[in-house]
């Protein structure tokens, strides 16, 4: 019942709302009045991050398999401009630690460090590279005999420079640890949207039963003053005795759902009640109804199914009284709507059967949001890499890039690299849709042309084998 295009709406909303509050990663700064032990151990701070990038290049685990340089931590140092410029000068003049990589590589290797990360990776642990870099720096690499060889040989070498050194680099993992704080949140309320989506659903399902109850409550009214018509004495009781109400009030899982979590409508929305019912009655779709010879299960099926489409979904209190009643469900309406149309069609097909709609279609479904959340989380920096990287070729200028168009990119990239059995076509397509949705009006073209020169790359690097 909640779809994968559901799902990706609510991923997106929820990495937005998350994203644009999230503590920012960022390297420790030039000090202030440098002293000569400050150059040094500044100097030395940035050589030991390319270090450290070097090394999650060198260390394999199988062909072409670097688990290190997948790590958050690398990706983030990578999309840092000061660290960006010294790899490019590196690219082109000698790296002072360049003789001790390959050793120091080993020495990571051989680790029991690494070897723990590598069996918390095997086993999907949400937290298995958190302390992995911190772990390997105060472990394996400051120790070892082959970077304490080296440093001394550095311009203003002091003990407590390579001291200061040390403690930046535990400050910057702080600050990185820092920065992925309430994560588990972001995945509840991931959850706690998805569920409202749900619940949404079922209290459009009660609407009927809510307005034949109010009607017959009327009807009844009119039977008991004083001054009756013959009208009020023999009322129509078509639309009171509509077997979808009554076969909705009665279900088995409508009621399970609607006494666990304590659904319901009346009595604080009775004047959305009152509304809804006025506009019902006064609608042709009613008159129309109620003055056919007979009616029957199909009959009341498109009664409601023409109800909902043309006079209920449309009408602004009921919008305003969804909207107040939460923040999800102005933009869960048209699907959770469609759903309701189509648990119509399985009242009449099942003749009152088992009709309420399952939560998701099967468990791909029911694990796809928390996987896409998970993997764009995890994967976040190197995604926004690709897209500015993209963006670098296009005459875009990224300061105007609309943080929504963002997300969608990122939230794309992350599902045409994680869920090989969705085809291409539909995720470029879902995200463009979405980002006309959610973002300007030029965000579907911009979103296309990026996805297209992001793909075009990862297909060419061998990262991306879907065509």
């Amino acid at each position: 019942m909640i779809n994968r295009i559901l799902i990706r709406i609510k991923v997106i909303q929820t990495l937005y709302s998350f994203l644009l509050v999230e503590k920012q990663f960022s390297i420790e700064s030039n000090p202030s009045a440098p002293t000569k032990e400050k150059r040094f151990a500044y100097s030395l701070y940035l050589d030991m991050l390319v270090l450290l990038i070097k090394l999650s290049r060198e260390v394999e685990r199988r062909r072409g398999e670097y688990p290190l340089a997948g790590t958050r931590f690398i990706s983030r140092l990578l999309m840092d401009e000061r660290v960006k410029s010294l790899m490019t000068r590196y690219s082109s003049e000698p790296f002072p630690f360049d003789g001790i990589v390959e050793g120091l590589a080993r020495a990571v290797k051989d680790s029991g460090v690494y070897k723990s990360f590598l069996k918390d990776l095997d086993r999907d642990v949400p937290a298995a590279e958190e302390m992995v870099w911190t772990n390997l720096l105060n472990m394996v690499v400051m120790p070892s005999p082959l970077l304490t060889a080296v440093i001394p040989d550095r311009v203003n070498y002091t003990m407590k420079g390579v001291e200061t050194m040390q403690g930046m680099l535990n400050r910057t993992f702080s600050n990185f640890l820092a920065s992925q704080d309430n994560v588990d949140e972001v995945f509840r309320a991931l959850d706690k949207s998805l569920d409202k989506a749900r619940e949404l659903y079922f209290r459009l399902l009660m609407i009927p039963v809510e307005l034949t109850a109010m009607q017959e409550r009327r009807l009844d009214d009119r039977r008991h003053r004083h001054l009756r018509t013959e009208e009020d004495m023999n009322p129509n009781m078509r639309f009171v005795e509509n077997q979808v109400a009554r076969l909705i009030r009665e279900s088995p899982a409508v009621n399970a759902y609607i006494s666990k979590n304590k659904v319901e409508w009346m009595p604080d929305d009775h004047l959305l009640m009152d509304t809804l019912l006025k506009a019902v009655v006064e609608s042709d779709i009613y008159k129309e109804y109620m003055a056919a010879p007979s009616a029957d299960l199909h009959d009341d099926c498109e009664l409601w199914r023409h109800l909902f489409r043309k006079v209920i979904f449309p009408n602004p209190v009921l919008l305003e009284t969804l909207e107040e009643k939460s923040v999800f469900w102005n933009d869960d309406i048209d699907i959770m709507g469609t759903f309701v149309v189509k648990t119509l069609r399985r009242i009449e097909e099942k003749e009152g059967g088992d009709f309420i709609l399952d939560k998701y279609k099967d468990e791909e479904d029911a694990a796809f949001g928390r996987q896409l959340l998970y993997s764009v989380l995890r994967n976040k920096e190197t995604y926004r890499r690709y897209v500015d990287e993209a963006l670098d070729g296009a005459n875009w200028d990224k300061e105007r890039l609309a943080f929504m168009d963002v997300v969608v990119l990122i939230s794309a990239i992350g599902e045409i690299l994680n869920f090989p059995k969705i085809p291409l076509t539909v995720s470029v397509n879902e995200y463009i849709e979405l980002a006309k949705c959610y973002s300007t009006a030029k965000s579907g073209t911009f979103v296309h042309g990026i996805l297209g020169t992001v793909i075009t790359r990862l297909q060419k690097e061998n990262i991306l084998h879907k065509h």
